[in-house]
């Protein structure tokens, strides 16, 4: 079996470390959990610590704080998650299963949003929708082989869309497979404020990302989506 490390970047994410790294202890087999702090003010770290991650430190930034985790990770495979993803207990299985084929570099898994809000509902929707025209994020819990990972430098320090920049990159080097099983993630970031209003925001954001603005640009102009604590960045 090959080794794998999960890497979850976090900034304040108390609320929901615990289930999700709860979610990870009943995978068939115990692997390397890191996650990699933006600088939390609640109990982030200790949450983490006391479920068996190892915590690194790290300036806040998904991208800067995904690719720390990844140098830090000792791992022949790379699975990205987001700190309130949760993994199904097969999900070992199908990421062995999908790299046995020496031509797949990376893959990801179909998402479910949780809750039975309009937001939730629409966004479980969408999401198979855009992936068939070749766009996946990384709530969709991005895998990786490490080798594939290091010839592409990894996730850049952006603070947005690193995830969009990463899978352009592998789809390079060989193939990028779907995983026909769901993780479960938040809508929280769709459910703040007017649904619409999000939704237009978060549109306009991709928009402006493939006519080609910067995501350094862009992540001046994205205030934090998530409902984490007074000052910290979205994760």
């Amino acid at each position: 079996m090959p080794t794998l490390s999960i890497i979850i970047p976090a900034l304040n994410e108390a609320s929901v470390m615990a289930a999700t790294l709860e979610a990870i202890a009943h995978l068939s087999r115990k692997v390397a959990v890191i996650v990699v702090d933006g600088g939390s003010t609640d109990n982030t770290c200790e949450i983490a610590r006391a479920r068996g991650a190892e915590v690194i430190a790290s300036e806040p930034g998904r991208g800067l704080q995904l690719h720390r985790g990844a140098l830090a990770a000792q791992a022949d495979i790379l699975w990205f998650l987001h700190a309130d993803t949760i993994v199904p207990a097969a999900a070992l299985e199908r990421i062995v299963e999908a790299l046995a084929d020496p031509q797949v570099v990376a893959g990801n898994f179909e998402i479910r949003f949780e809750g039975r809000g309009r937001a939730a509902r629409f966004m479980t929707w969408l999401y198979p929708q855009l992936r068939r025209l070749g766009l996946s994020y990384g709530d969709s819990a991005i895998f990786v082989r490490r080798e594939a990972y290091e010839r592409t430098r990894g996730f850049k320090p952006f603070p947005i869309f690193e995830d969009l920049d990463l899978l352009h990159s592998l789809k390079k080097l060989g193939r990028i497979v779907h995983v026909p099983a769901a993780v479960v993630t938040s809508s929280r970031r769709f459910e703040k404020g007017s649904f619409m209003i999000v939704f237009a925001r978060w549109t306009a954001m991709q928009l402006l990302y493939w006519v080609g603005i910067q995501p350094t640009t862009l992540g001046r102009f994205d205030a934090p989506v998530r409902n984490t604590k007074p000052g910290s960045a979205p994760q």
